[in-house]
């Protein structure tokens, strides 16, 4: 494929069809940057990754749990990040909910892993048309995550994530990454 080829366009550009993730940390900023993106584009939110990092303290859920009201509003003035208060907050809450599963699983790798039994689940989609939004486990996991506190975490939040995070293999056959990931 060419670089002019909308086939190839398409498989390159589509956000989150990434290699397995079993970062804890990596995992949990994943979690972080999809719950920011709801309702915006997945462009808004990489060209703000770096800003998240420095803002969140790369992402060190102890350090996030931790933070007050004063860091709630000091990221509140931050315009290198998405300033939705609810979305902010929502980290905050997250990281503590994070930290519960860490110390019930021992690590938050394995319990996300779970949902697909410890490998990825591989699609074969010939056309961008069957790649669906949310599934059975996509829901499953977002259920289980609200029922532990999480916010920001709906079914297609949660399938993105899955996408992002190596969970799910949605790239096109056609695509030349899909022997890849």
């Amino acid at each position: 494929m060419r670089l002019g080829d909308e086939r190839f366009i398409n498989c390159v550009s589509r956000r989150g069809m990434g290699h397995t993730l079993h970062d804890d940390r990596r995992l949990f900023e994943f979690l972080t940057l999809e719950g920011a993106q709801a309702g915006l584009s997945w462009d808004t939110i990489l060209r703000k990754r770096e800003n998240y990092r420095q803002a969140f303290d790369d992402f060190d859920a102890e350090r996030i749990a931790g933070y007050d009201e004063r860091k709630l509003n000091e990221l509140l003035q931050n315009e290198g990040i998405i300033r939705n208060r609810l979305k902010i907050a929502s980290a905050v809450s997250n990281a503590k909910s994070y930290l519960k599963i860490k110390d019930e699983f021992a690590s938050f790798d394995s319990y996300i892993w779970s949902f697909v039994g410890g490998e990825p689940v591989i699609n074969a989609w010939k056309d961008l048309s069957e790649v669906p939004a949310q599934t059975f486990v996509s829901d499953a996991m977002s259920k289980d995550l609200k029922r532990r506190g999480f916010k920001f975490v709906g079914s297609t939040i949660m399938y993105a994530f899955m996408q992002a995070c190596g969970l799910v293999n949605d790239q096109l056959t056609s695509c030349f990454r899909y022997g890849e990931v």
